[in-house]
């Protein structure tokens, strides 16, 4: 089905003029949107501009427009029997979002292979069930905390030489995740993330799915920037197209009262012990770290 047998179809059985917003709408409440060849980003500003192209170009077209404002298509079939100036209000357009078909905790495995080969970092996954947060209440854990190890791109004289002079060689990462973050869960995920994972180095709130709204992109970025949160966008359909949206700021002290606190928890603590043994060693034991999936192990786990 193409865009215009799609609008003749909505129409038709409406008997009534409508927007491009109002057939689309329509259009997917009836799931003919499923009949559709292709759809792209904006189908309801596609299918609008097919047809006022077509009743503009088209001498044989069987769509007329309507003069008012918001302007409403209708069948030339049609003309005199119906009422041209309706008075309603337009509608917004229905956008269809793909279901989830993965939990939390799946995005996990695509952080980690994220932060491996884009970030030269090691996570581990934090099980907050090991913990009671009885004693600090909610949103005390990070989902995961991870490791990168400026000395591992150094020669050995000049990782012992930065150790000598107490030169710090390491970046602490903290990560909370969510499947989605639109305006519905904005603030509560930020300010989890900020309370939970501020005492890294460099923290972030990772998803799978970002709103691309433009005031919520705004919002975004001004919480960000006021609190140093980074945002990264996970793909987990193409795991190498995840991206970083916005870099976190950069903090040079850690905040170790928190690290403190966090380390009531068993993974935490094995991490901080991992890690103070690779940084004195000089040797990365990467079966302490959560394990980087290869691509197609990646790919096959998520579909």
């Amino acid at each position: 089905m193409t865009f215009l047998e799609l609008a003749e179809l909505v129409i038709k059985e409406e008997n009534k003029p409508l927007t491009s917003n109002e057939i689309w709408n329509i259009a997917v409440k009836k799931e003919y949107d499923q009949q559709l060849n292709s759809q792209g980003k904006t189908p309801w500003a596609t299918l609008g501009a097919l047809i006022y192209v077509n009743v503009k170009d088209n001498p044989k077209s069987i769509f007329l427009k309507t003069d008012s404002r918001p302007k409403r298509f209708y069948l030339k079939n049609m003309e005199g029997k119906i009422d041209l100036y309706e008075n309603t209000i337009p509608e917004e357009p229905i956008v269809k979002k793909k279901k989830f078909d993965f939990l939390e905790k799946d995005l996990h495995k695509h952080l980690t292979f994220h932060a491996y080969y884009y970030m030269q970092c090691y996570t581990k996954t934090i099980n907050h069930n090991i913990s009671s947060k009885k004693e600090f209440g909610e949103w005390v854990h990070p989902d995961m905390v991870g490791c990168y190890y400026r000395t591992q791109d150094w020669k050995k004289e000049v990782g012992n030489f930065s150790n000598a002079i107490g030169i710090r060689s390491i970046v602490l990462y903290s990560f909370e995740i969510k499947r989605e973050l639109s305006f519905a869960n904005l603030r509560e995920s930020f300010f989890q993330c900020v309370s939970n994972s501020s005492w890294a180095n460099e923290s972030y709130l990772v998803a799978a799915r970002v709103s691309e709204d433009e005031d919520f992109m705004n919002e975004l970025e001004r919480l960000s920037l006021s609190f140093g949160i980074g945002v990264i966008e996970l793909d987990t359909e193409d795991p190498h197209s995840s991206e970083l949206i916005i870099p976190a700021k950069h903090k040079k002290d850690l905040d170790f009262e928190t690290i403190n606190k966090l380390a009531m928890n068993k993974d935490f603590r094995e991490f901080l012990e991992t890690v103070q043994i690779d940084y004195t060693s000089g040797k990365i034991h990467n079966k302490e770290y959560d394990k980087v999936c290869e691509l197609e192990e990646l790919i096959n786990k998520a579909h």
